[in-house]
């Protein structure tokens, strides 16, 4: 059996001044390394840290006009998601409503509140969202009234809405132009084509019942891979959607719930996973080797790094294919992988 080793050279941490849920990584050629936290305190009022790293010195800064308040805790956060510079600099929030923010020199601004449901000024609560990198116009967002929306940000509108589950939905994940998935308390990953917006297809269902799915990440680099994780749950799903309804593999070494899953951008052959027992997991998951226990494929992570605690958020850098952003307590700690 390999042995995963522990890493604690090369992580560099930056403390907030609050309790920490949410980060995302800027993809601007021009702010490399640039980081968004979001707070996660039982008040309506939270807050947007924007963070820089200098990957040569390591250290970090902050300048006290990139914070913006942000009503309850933004539940994800995502910066546009194109390289080009000419794109106008934004970051996407999520929570109460779909917010988009402009981000100056010298202060962020709100630019649209995106309100989806149509009959009413209230909106159900949005539980997570993907910006498509292939279309930067579409946003698609997952709520807990079962719907998922997706949004033309450059017309400030509902391009389609679908009831999607019969539960809650939890998770949206983008899996290539015009197809997405999405987790709900159902139980359920079901994929959708907005080309036929009448159907979707189950491609994994949780074998406890009554159980929700809480993540659902598309493998980007590679869309035939998805990985899911249930509630309360210290296993990662992985399915291959060509052979839909039983996982490829479940990764299993983590000794608590599993919180967050991101893939490595570009080649998208591992995965990092972070949870409950204050371990980050980096899985080499694609073209690996692995024996079988049971008709289930076994594992072990390549390497795993230990904090302080619990693990709420962990995401890849797009740009710098060696970070890793985890968030915990009040820190957002990088980790050189």
């Amino acid at each position: 059996m390999q042995i995963p080793t522990e890493r604690k050279t090369g992580v560099y941490t930056y403390i907030g001044q609050w309790p920490i849920y949410s980060v995302a990584w800027s993809v601007r050629n021009d702010k490399r390394s640039r980081l968004a936290i979001g707070s996660f305190l039982e008040d309506y009022s939270n807050k947007v840290e924007l963070v820089q790293f200098n990957l040569y010195t390591s250290d970090f800064t902050t300048d006290n006009r990139l914070v913006f308040d942000h009503p309850y805790a933004p539940t994800n956060l995502m910066f546009f998601p194109s390289e080009d510079t000419s794109n106008p600099d934004m970051i996407a929030t999520s929570g109460d409503y779909l917010r988009l923010w402009e981000i100056h020199d010298d202060h962020i601004e709100l630019k649209s509140l995106l309100n989806g449901n149509k009959s009413s000024e209230f909106n159900s609560a949005i539980t997570s969202f993907d910006w498509a990198d292939f279309d930067t116009r579409r946003v698609a967002t997952s709520s807990v009234d079962t719907t998922c929306t997706i949004w033309d940000i450059e017309r400030e509108a509902v391009d389609t809405q679908l009831v999607a589950h019969d539960k809650e939905v939890f998770d949206i994940s983008w899996g290539g132009f015009n197809v997405f998935a999405s987790v709900s308390g159902d139980g359920s990953v079901r994929v959708f084509d907005l080309r036929d917006k009448e159907r979707s297809t189950i491609i994994y269902e949780n074998p406890i019942p009554e159980t929700p799915l809480l993540r659902v990440e598309w493998n980007k680099a590679d869309p035939r891979f998805m990985a899911t994780v249930g509630m309360d749950s210290n296993k990662i799903v992985i399915v291959d959607i060509r052979f839909p309804t039983t996982p490829l593999m479940e990764l299993c070494r983590h000794k608590g719930s599993v919180n967050a899953i991101s893939w490595a951008p570009l080649m998208g052959k591992q995965l990092c996973s972070a949870g409950d027992d204050s371990r980050a997991l980096i899985w080499e998951v694609v073209g690996s080797n692995y024996r079988a226990e049971n008709g289930v494929a076994v594992m072990e992570p390549e390497m795993w790094y230990g904090s302080a605690a619990e693990i709420n958020h962990a995401r890849w850098s797009p740009i710098e294919l060696d970070w890793i952003a985890i968030v915990f307590l009040n820190k957002l700690q990088l980790l050189k992988v």
